[in-house]
């Protein structure tokens, strides 16, 4: 047996063993989330029933999997005992099954592959102007737009929860929600710097400038994953305003929230409700605690990770966006398109894809 066919052979078996740990665990959990006192357990009881699920697939490839390692070792036995022209029906028959079984093994490696623990979670985007002055606000809106595109595209709901805006018209800081089945899986990649390089509306002399956003992209946390002690807390209250300081309420509905042990500060004034904008900050702030607590376990499972940033992480640029030469670049994994007109109308889909796919490969070879 040659190398190559003595790995793959340790990696079947390796595939094999931890499949079968895996239905082990599915039948567990398949008891368990029916016990009454786990059912009062409601944090637990989301936990073990969203992993039940994401077994369930696993589980139905697997036993589909041994299904055609058998069909091929039931055909190589009517093969040795066949004559004449039913020997080609079997080859077929063979060889049907073992391309059936390369197909299922791939599916299952993907995914066997260890899981983001905020897949399947809404997502929560700050986009803010960095560098550049107004013209990275107007950018801010830009990143928005796109944003707001690429989510009507897949299908995804869209909620803007706060905004902030500019003398000209673009965000000093905009916050909005998406909810899809998939969203944290391709958003999360959004996060970081963005740097546009184009002619702003205020250059009289037709200069190039560069500017740039900030994107910070939070897994929505539910009030099961974060307890805040109400004693942390801080509420200020104060007036809506709009673009140059207009007030755009005559009460004082907005409201700001301060975390006390950590300094965090979330403020929201979209809303007419003092309540709403409460509700809405506080959904903020457990988003941004729970990416606190995840950044800290990341650190100690690894000193030289580095996290997401818009506001903290990488300083380096994730994307350029050249409006010159209809460019985008995203400098991860050396991706350069020439349609950055379309990419702005929220078709985001080949970037999205190659990063997804860039992830699942470097996974798979860390597996391997």
């Amino acid at each position: 047996m040659g190398d190559d066919t003595f790995g793959q052979a340790i990696t079947l078996i390796s595939m094999l063993e931890r499949l079968t740990a895996l239905e082990n665990e599915y039948r567990e959990l398949e008891a368990r989330i029916a016990d009454p006192e786990l059912v009062a357990d409601n944090r637990r009881f989301v936990e073990l029933s969203k992993r039940y699920a994401a077994l369930a697939d696993i589980v139905a490839l697997a036993g589909r999997l041994r299904e055609r390692h058998d069909d091929v070792e039931v055909a190589k036995q009517m093969l040795a005992e066949a004559e004449g022209g039913e020997r080609e029906e079997i080859r077929e028959m063979l060889g049907a099954a073992e391309a059936d079984i390369d197909e299922l093994e791939s599916r299952l490696r993907l995914l066997l592959l260890p899981k983001d623990p905020n897949d399947g979670r809404n997502v929560i985007v700050e986009i803010r102007g960095a560098e550049g002055g107004e013209e990275a606000n107007l950018f801010a809106r830009d990143l928005y737009e796109m944003y707001k595109a690429f989510a009507a595209n897949q299908g995804w709901g869209f909620e803007l929860l706060n905004h902030s805006t500019s003398d000209l018209g673009g965000f000093d800081e905009v916050t909005f929600m998406i909810k899809g089945d998939d969203a944290w899986t391709r958003m999360k990649f959004e996060a970081g710097p963005h740097r546009v390089q184009r002619v702003p509306v205020t250059e009289s002399q037709g200069r190039i400038h560069t500017s740039s956003a900030t994107v910070t992209v939070l897994s929505e946390a539910e009030e099961v994953d974060i307890t805040i002690d109400s004693n942390d807390l801080r509420f200020d209250t104060y007036r809506s305003s709009g673009a140059g300081g207009q007030h755009v309420n005559t009460t004082d509905s907005a409201v700001r929230v301060t975390h006390l042990p950590t300094g965090m500060v979330v403020s929201m004034q979209d809303e007419k409700s003092q309540l709403q904008n409460r509700e809405r900050a506080l959904k903020v702030l457990r988003s941004r605690l729970l990416r606190l607590e995840e950044e800290k376990r990341q650190a100690e499972a690894s000193a030289t990770r580095r996290d997401q940033t818009g506001g903290g992480g990488r300083s380096e640029k994730i994307r350029t966006y050249n409006f010159k030469e209809n460019r985008v670049s995203d400098h991860r994994i050396g991706l350069t398109l020439h349609k950055l007109d379309r990419v702005l109308g929220g078709e985001l889909d080949e970037i999205s894809d190659a990063l997804v796919q860039d992830e699942r490969a470097r996974q798979l070879q860390d597996e391997a």
